[in-house]
């Protein structure tokens, strides 16, 4: 066909093009307008709601009621089921025949018995089809229901997507009809789609970009949007056009279908489970008809807990496992916060999560898989190398908000020098949609162009569902080796990560932590999930230590095996990074907490008995010691009567003693001094307080070093404007520091409490504001290095931070945080931008300033968030933020901080085991008054921390121990232990054990050799 040449004038090409697909102009004569045919009405339409979520059996035995569409229902979180009856024309024989279905929450389409399709308007999933070219011998009268959730797919925030939810909010289907679907019509569309973003992304000085808008424009010549017969000749030019191939030097870009779900977020993690659901079997269909689409899914919980509710599309996804199609990755329970939990806890993560892909399907998996975490802690590295993993990936760092990561392809070293093959996907995205920006971005935004020429796109709805669509598949199809573009191909995790290995030799590799320069404020929201979250960690680790000596003392005691796994996944489910960052709704609080309470409760059931054993069941009072070193520490002994009373005791490692108090070398003197201040003295420590409760002086006396600053004042509480720029539970940004108010109204001035031999005590009440207090008992223990602050809040702000400071006598450029396993250093000083960013950090049970042969350590016993700025030493306490809980961190808050300043180095100084101290109490029995101390393990060398003992995941009559350096020594200590061991055997993580290398097992004990931060797991034959 001959034409006039075309004026070149790229505007009106263009727009002609994009008016010609166009959903809102023209649409009575463009080729949008015609992607539907002759629709037909349903036959029936019935609904009826439930204020819960019930099982399909269940909701069919319902009375259902008609429903006329765009009726309103709700409210918000209740569920509404449809039960919808069609006939399907006759005269439609031959044709594609959707339902059609609109509505503003999010659906599932029940079809005999079985979940077949999710339909999320916001997810781009509006129809199911009834037949792609329906047959005589099809039925056309068929009865469906539609289960629909009501809540969108981020929820229901009242006039943002993150604010607190909407409860009253009301929801209806706006369309539900059968429709004819033109696939001929869809197929040109996305042609036409594709050369029109080809045109705009590559821009006026691209000739490629020239050649997709003639090629575009001439489309529009030939096609007639009432004549399907013209559909093959545009269609042909389209084809043209990207089967014009790229040069083999072409960046290669992996797709793989991704649909991250939040374990719980803007919704309850019941609601998660319908969204596993509504996008699962959603993908799997995509599968049935398109044998090349892969899909990557992580958290073994989500598959447990479709496993559970919709077994039978559980099935279907385990054949598409074997498929090689859907793909579990990750290899842990939940995505998990990278920053909070516990050493411990990460390794449970990957036990559990890997151990739930290997029973269900045969399978470990090779990648951790982490894309929406607030930060990596710097152990990952070798934590997912003993758990069988040697490559990450994530995207998350792309949200820094200060600097620009420099890499998006390379080795990550952790702490101890374990190095795993990372990737960034250069998008920056986890959601793809298959579109040309996107696949562009992907190859621009490389930061490694020429070490790296292999990058992910990770295509679908996410974080609250969705999944791929065919139109996403369409469109990657399209253009998988086309000139101009990157090449394109349908991949999976192993194959992107072997092709980066094999082209590894030029990647730069990144030492220590992966900080995510925003979200800092997640350290501290939701204070109760954080307290819960240190509790219940410390109370398993008890629960599992004295199930392992029970077992060991009375081999008819039964371990608690499936209690403890039941447990353990509560504990890890709470670990989700939505969760225990606190950045979620009320009702997922409410949740986490209930579940807190369950693992307190049942734990504590757990530890009584399994302590009956250890105590043989006498009548005197007894106490366990759950830590691998012999503990002095003044305890209150319950009388039931009242007032406890106080006891020196000293209990050995790993064991138990009866309570036989002792006497202090040096008791606890308290004085109040003329001008109102009050003196306390243990020997160790002397210390003024002040009659608001700040330090007027902490003298660490074998020294003769004070501690707090001149003209300062330790213990001085400070309130910060907090308000942040969107991510309100999220983010505290660093002009909060310009706002600080100290707290210096005294409601209640020091008093004594408890004036002295094995306590001394002091309290006070400050008012924060006309809302809020704070009341604090200061303690100073008998033979005890550091002063405790028990501390109860009233609060009722409203974005304002809670702090407290310690401006102390040290010079360092460097302060000290205790990570898993471990601990590293960050700078003190603000010299770069990088420095700068970490203005609020993140550390577990302790901080450090020290300088050569003193410093001061800052102890907590469910705190997280820390800033040392020079030589003030900071605790962050409290938020209050108001999204997406509009209550969050309002009411009653008691935690308990220390502070410790010691002679020479911290590792020197016992202060990793006193914060070990301050976290796991000494735990009460009964035993016999005669009964001898018993210690069950020891460690030689105080750099190393037996940190876990447990009974062997696989391995009948062992246990498991779990030690790490903790000072950043290599060292050789012995573990000694009372219990009669066999055997002894070096393992992974995952408990598999080096049957080259026994450890040698001599009555002296099994010695073992330390690296730096080193963790060494032992499988022990009793």
């Amino acid at each position: 066909m001959f034409h006039q040449p075309v004026l070149k004038n790229r505007r009106t090409l263009l727009e002609r093009a994009e008016k010609f697909i166009s959903d809102i102009y023209f649409t009575d004569c463009n080729l949008r307008g015609r992607l539907y045919g002759d629709s037909c009405p349903l036959e029936t339409l019935a609904s009826f709601l439930s204020p819960k979520r019930i099982t399909f059996a269940e909701a069919c035995q319902q009375n259902f009621s008609p429903y006329k569409v765009s009726d309103t229902f709700g409210p918000t979180w209740w569920t509404c089921w449809f039960k919808v009856t069609l006939k399907i024309p006759e005269s439609w024989r031959g044709k594609e025949v959707h339902l059609r279905w609109e509505s503003d929450g999010e659906a599932m389409v029940w079809r005999d018995g079985q979940p077949v399709q999710g339909l999320t308007k916001e997810g781009e999933k509006t129809s199911y089809i009834l037949s792609d070219c329906l047959k005589a011998d099809e039925p056309h009268s068929v009865t469906l229901y539609v289960e629909m959730a009501c809540n969108g797919l981020f929820g229901a925030g009242q006039g943002s997507m993150i604010a607190a939810p909407d409860p009253n909010r009301k929801f209806s289907v706006q369309r539900a009809e059968l429709v004819i679907f033109n696939r001929d019509v869809r197929n040109l569309l996305t042609d036409f789609e594709m050369l029109v973003d080809i045109v705009k992304e590559l821009g006026e000085g691209e000739q490629r970009g020239y050649q997709a808008l003639f090629t575009v424009n001439e489309m529009v010549n030939l096609c007639e949007p009432s004549d399907p017969g013209s559909f093959s000749r545009a269609h042909t030019l389209a084809q043209n056009f990207f089967s014009q191939r790229n040069g083999d030097s072409q960046h290669t870009v992996h797709a793989m279908g991704h649909c991250h779900i939040d374990s719980a977020w803007l919704w309850p993690y019941e609601e998660t489970i319908r969204k596993c659901g509504r996008s699962w079997v959603t993908a799997v269909n995509l599968m049935e008809k398109n044998p090349e689409f892969v899909f990557t899914c992580s958290s073994a919980q989500q598959f447990d807990w479709v496993k559970s509710w919709y077994p039978g599309l559980f099935s279907r996804i385990q054949h598409f496992v074997k498929r090689g199609q859907f793909i579990p990755v990750g290899g842990t329970w939940v995505e998990m916060d990278g920053n909070l939990p516990s050493g411990e806890s990460m390794v449970r993560q990957f036990l559990e999560g890997q151990s739930f892909f290997n029973q269900e399907f045969g399978m470990l998996c090779k990648e951790f898989w982490l894309p929406d975490t607030f930060g990596y802690s710097a152990q990952l590295p070798q934590i997912m190398q003993g758990c069988g993993i040697s490559s990450f990936l994530t995207q998350k760092l792309s949200w820094n908000l200060v600097n620009t990561f420099p890499h998006n392809t390379f080795f990550w070293e952790g702490l101890d020098g374990s190095q795993v093959l990372t990737h960034f996907p250069p998008g920056n995205s986890y959601e793809m949609k298959g579109k040309i920006e996107e696949l562009l971005r992907t190859v621009k935004n490389n930061k490694d162009k020429g070490r790296a020429n292999h990058s992910a796109a990770l295509f679908g709805f996410g974080d609250g569902g969705g999944g791929p669509t065919q139109l996403m598949l369409d469109r990657l199809r399209l253009v998988q080796d086309t000139d101009g573009l990157p090449r394109v191909q349908m991949s999976t995790p192993s194959k992107l990560f072997s092709q980066l290995h094999a082209d590894s030799a030029l990647l730069c590799t990144w030492t220590g932590e992966l900080f995510l320069e925003l979200h800092n404020g997640t350290y501290t929201t939701q204070a109760q999930i954080k307290r819960g979250n240190r509790q219940c960690e410390a109370l398993i680790h008890d629960v599992e230590v004295a199930s392992s000596l029970a077992l060991c003392r009375d081999r008819t005691f039964l371990y608690p095996v499936e209690k403890l796994r039941e447990l353990w996944r509560l504990l890890l489910l709470n670990q989700f990074h939505d969760v225990i960052p606190g950045s979620c709704i009320q009702l997922v609080v409410d949740d986490a907490l209930r579940y807190y309470e369950d693992i307190r409760r049942d734990g504590a059931a757990l530890l009584n008995a399994a302590c009956e054993v250890l105590g043989t069941k006498g009548s005197a009072l007894g106490v366990f010691n759950s830590l691998p070193w012999e503990r002095t520490e003044v305890i209150q002994i319950p009388d039931g009567k009242g007032k406890p009373d106080l006891a020196l005791v000293s209990v050995p490692s790993i064991g138990v003693s009866p309570v036989q108090p002792t006497q202090p070398l040096t008791p606890v003197s308290v004085t109040v001094q003329a001008d109102g201040t009050v003196l306390m003295e243990n020997g160790i420590l002397q210390t003024v307080i002040n009659k608001d409760g700040t330090l007027a002086s902490l003298n660490l006396i074998s020294s003769n070093r004070e501690t707090i600053s001149d003209g300062s004042f330790g213990n001085q509480f400070v309130l910060f404007d907090d308000v942040p720029l969107y991510w309100d539970a999220w983010d505290v940004m660093d002009y909060h520091l310009q706002t600080r108010k100290p707290l210096q109204e005294a409601e209640q001035p020091v008093q004594v409490v408890s004036s002295g031999g094995l306590q001394g005590s002091v309290s006070f009440t400050l008012r924060i504001s006309d809302k809020s207090t704070v009341t604090q008992e200061i303690v100073m223990d008998a033979a005890c290095p550091y002063i405790k602050f028990n501390t109860e809040v009233q609060w009722a702000e409203s974005h304002k931070f809670l702090k407290v400071e310690f401006p102390v006598r040290v010079r360092s450029p460097n302060a000290t945080y205790e990570i898993q396993f471990g601990h590293l250093q960050r700078p003190t000083h603000r010299n770069t931008s990088w420095d700068w960013a970490r203005f609020e950090v993140w550390g577990h049970k302790w901080a450090d300033l020290s300088e050569h042969n003193f410093g001061v350590a800052l102890l907590n016993d469910c705190k997280y968030g820390y800033s040392v700025h020079k030589n003030t030493m900071t605790l962050s306490l409290l938020r209050a933020p108001k999204a997406p809980d509009a209550t969050a961190d309002m009411g009653t808050h008691q935690f308990t901080y220390a502070i410790m300043p010691h002679a020479g180095s911290f590792q020197n100084a016992s202060v990793i085991r006193c914060a070990y101290n301050l976290n796991h109490p000494l735990r009460f029995l009964h035993c016999s008054p005669d009964s001898a101390p018993f210690s069950a393990f020891s460690v030689s060398a105080e750099a190393v921390v037996l940190e876990t003992v447990k009974q062997a995941e696989d391995t009948a009559g062992a246990l498991v121990v779990r030690l790490y350096e903790s000072h950043g020594s290599s060292v050789t200590a012995t573990l000694s232990t009372a219990l009669p061991v066999r055997e002894a055997w070096p393992c992974d993580l995952l408990e598999r054990r080096d049957s080259t290398q026994p450890a040698q097992v001599t009555p002296g004990g099994i010695t073992l050799k330390f690296t730096p931060f080193q963790i060494i797991t032992l499988l022990l034959i009793l």
